[in-house]
């Protein structure tokens, strides 16, 4: 069962694995409007596609949402979908103390995983004020969107890590199955992750204390 947020919960690593929308950047405005828009001119329910592209790229979205629709296409339409998102950062801003978050993990291994391609994280993470890790797994990196692995097992192999060492922080269910499913521990941004299965839930990154011992040992202090 996942540990609950009303005790104190420490977790060790030796990296830390970090998704972006939702659990770094409160994206969520700007993602509906492009979405919302794709479903009407789809003929889809906009509550509906907005359920199911979070946490994934967007041609695997739409594989779920349009089954009988050729991949090409969705592709395709991914590639317009992020050059529309990228030009969309109104109201774009850092999750609750994700900037002290970040500033603790300076010269600790640590890498960006998500689903948006390079410049998308780059355009959203600049309009948050929020630094780009150095090491970073974007849509142009993997083959396969979450909930499938790859893209953590990617992250943890480029800092040289084993996935049974790193940390991820999620915010999404297919982000928290991807994470599980690389074999790591998973703390959870955001109340609905503890449905998802995270191995703890946090309301935002306020509930987390970064410290580090000489010997490189990551530990992760989760406060109520």
């Amino acid at each position: 069962m996942p540990a609950s947020t009303a005790e104190t919960v420490i977790l060790t690593a030796r990296a830390l694995l970090l998704d972006m929308d939702g659990t770094l950047v409160d994206s969520g405005a700007a993602v509906e409007r492009v979405w919302r828009a794709w479903a009407a001119e789809q003929g889809l329910d906009g509550d509906r596609v907005l359920e199911v592209v979070h946490g994934r790229q967007g041609f695997a979205s739409m594989a779920i949402l349009l089954p009988d629709r050729p991949m090409e296409t969705n592709h395709a339409e991914n590639a317009r979908m992020l050059a529309q998102e990228t030009a969309d950062t109104e109201g774009v801003v850092p999750i609750g103390g994700a900037p002290a978050f970040l500033a603790s993990l300076a010269g600790l291994p640590h890498a960006l995983v998500t689903s948006a391609d390079d410049a998308l994280a780059r355009a959203r993470m600049g309009a948050a004020g929020l630094p780009v890790p150095a090491v970073a797994v974007t849509a142009e990196h993997v083959t396969r969107s979450k909930p499938d692995p790859e893209g953590f097992l990617l992250g943890a192999k480029l800092l040289g890590i084993d996935p049974a060492d790193c940390v991820v922080l999620e915010d999404s269910e297919a982000g928290t199955q991807a994470g599980l499913a690389a074999g790591m521990q998973v703390i959870g941004i955001g109340p609905a992750t503890t449905s998802y299965g995270a191995t703890v839930s946090v309301r935002d990154l306020t509930q987390l204390q970064v410290t580090t011992s000489d010997s490189g040992t990551i530990t992760l202090t989760v406060t109520p």
